[in-house]
């Protein structure tokens, strides 16, 4: 159905783009007396009334914000310096699975995958959306356990530059699967390969070697997974 859809962009939305790295910062300091925490949930609320668009589904709606209050309030009560990558995960497993099930109960929805078929407009830009923000956080997320400031020192690159090229290659890469244009991929991977290996062999840092080339099979993983998900709930 498309309102799950929707559900899951008002998430992706909220989360992420709409979340601002000094909204996280305060609520970790300030916990659950952050104004801020309670904004977040507050802009969650309208932004699906906004996008849903139909105001007989308000009690799923308002079920759901209140259950994501609750999780951010439960993240930020026992998470910890050295615990923020996985509860970070948790507290999106948990966000996805309240919304899956509260979606189920309130539409009496038995859970398939036909459950996400919908218009291919709407998937198209979930998808989009999904490999933008998001994707980048789950993967710095994934790496914080490096210090990439270390194996990059005395390497000076352009403020963001890693960030909007991780976002351009997943878009790319997105739309040659579902556009059947594999050998594009592969092409796509080898000119970065090529722009890169003169990076790394004049580092010669092994460990940023590894860095570069996990951050690129995970980012290359993930666009390639969207849109074979894509071309499967399409069809």
């Amino acid at each position: 159905m498309i309102l799950l859809t929707k559900l899951i962009l008002v998430h992706l939305i909220g989360d992420f783009l709409l979340q601002p790295k000094k909204w996280v910062k305060e609520k970790e300091k300030r916990k659950l007396k952050s104004p801020k925490l309670y904004i977040h949930v507050g802009i969650h609320t309208i932004l699906a009334f906004l996008i849903v668009w139909d105001i007989t589904y308000w009690k799923l709606i308002v079920t759901i914000s209140i259950l994501h209050l609750i999780i951010d309030g439960i993240k930020l009560t026992f998470q910890k310096k050295n615990t923020k990558r996985q509860w970070f995960f948790i507290d999106q497993l948990l966000h996805l699975t309240t919304i899956f099930v509260a979606f189920i109960l309130f539409t009496k929805s038995s859970f398939s995958l036909s459950i996400f078929n919908t218009n291919t407009g709407l998937l198209l830009l979930t998808s989009l959306v999904f490999l933008t923000k998001p994707t980048s956080i789950i993967m710095q997320s994934i790496f914080s356990k490096w210090n990439i400031n270390k194996l990059t020192k005395g390497n000076e690159s352009l403020k963001h530059a890693g960030s909007y090229i991780g976002i351009l290659e997943r878009i790319l890469v997105f739309i040659f699967i579902i556009t059947n244009h594999w050998e594009a991929v592969g092409f796509l991977i080898t000119a970065k390969s090529v722009f890169r290996f003169g990076d790394l062999q004049e580092s010669k840092q092994r460990k940023l070697t590894e860095y570069v080339l996990i951050g690129t099979l995970i980012s290359f993983g993930i666009a390639i997974l969207t849109g074979l998900l894509f071309n499967y709930l399409i069809n």
